[in-house]
């Protein structure tokens, strides 16, 4: 019984080791995973203000052309 007891308490340590590891790996992957997830939301909004800003200043300019081709009529 103390034999079994001795065999179980040696082979279970370095399984905790693997198995701790192994949810470590995991953890440090899954924070990678959000800081790129963040990383990558972040340029969509900045994405989106610019193309917003973009399309503002197109219409400012169609809006000055279309007064401008009134004007000259």
């Amino acid at each position: 019984m103390t034999g079994t007891i001795t065999v179980v308490m040696i082979f279970s340590i370095p399984l905790v080791a693997i198995i701790t590891s192994h949810f470590q790996t995991q953890t440090k992957m899954k924070h990678k995973m959000l800081k790129d997830e963040l990383e990558l939301e972040r340029l969509k909004n900045q994405n989106f203000l610019i193309e917003t800003e973009k399309m503002k200043i197109e219409l400012e300019q169609m809006k000055i052309e279309q007064h401008d081709s009134l004007q000259i009529k």
